[in-house]
């Protein structure tokens, strides 16, 4: 049973923009007639998406009560403090590199808001009042940095296999291996100056509420 019925609600949310964009990306396969496999993998070729399967779990496990490895792992600071990092990253680089782009409609304008600004803004205030404070040190960022690392290495891994690249500011067939290089820098240091922020919250906030207690 659900112990938290607005975390439970956040969580409802964040699946529904994933299921909406799923939906719509293997609609428009199969309108084309073509592997839906492959749509799943394309779909989930993105950072957004991505970030917002860890966002989405992580809220249903605050949400719901049963115990497990799984939960211990995805609730604890380090971990649910990277993730955030991670969505405000995502929000961030949509909204400067990625809007002006397109102009979404119906469903699909549906799934670009919930992905890219409300469950962005719903996790950061999941973090602020829900995620204890105060455990978090300067080496965390070096190991969150571990996921949009990997990440970058997969992207460039398979756009040079399928020569498709998930966003424009990576592909290196218009661009090249030097500006992407400078733009994931871009990207990382931009990363780095989310994580360091969020560190000086964590501290903060931790000094106020032992300070209180």
């Amino acid at each position: 049973m659900p112990r938290h019925p607005c975390l439970t609600l956040v969580a409802v949310l964040g699946w529904l923009g994933l299921t909406v964009q799923v939906y719509l990306v293997l609609l428009a396969r199969w309108q084309e007639q073509a592997s839906l496999i492959g749509g799943l993998i394309n779909v989930f070729g993105y950072f957004t998406v991505l970030t917002n399967t860890l966002v989405a779990t992580v809220l249903s496990y605050a949400a719901f009560g049963r115990e497990c490895g799984a939960k211990r792992f995805f609730l604890s600071p380090a971990v649910s403090s990277a993730v955030a990092a991670s969505i405000i990253l995502v929000a961030l680089a949509y909204s400067v590199l990625l809007r002006h782009l397109w102009q979404p409609e119906g469903w699909q304008w549906l799934a670009d808001e919930l992905l890219h600004d409300v469950m962005p803004a719903l996790y950061v205030l999941y973090w602020w009042f829900v995620v204890p404070k105060g455990s978090l040190r300067l080496w965390h960022l070096a190991a969150w940095a571990l996921y949009p690392a990997v990440y970058f290495g997969y992207a460039l891994w398979r756009g040079n296999e399928i020569g498709v690249y998930p966003y424009p500011f990576l592909d290196v067939a218009s661009l090249g291996y030097g500006q992407v290089m400078l733009n994931a820098l871009g990207v990382l240091a931009g990363f780095w100056g989310i994580g360091l922020v969020l560190l000086g919250l964590d501290r903060w906030r931790g000094r106020r509420v032992h300070g209180f207690a």
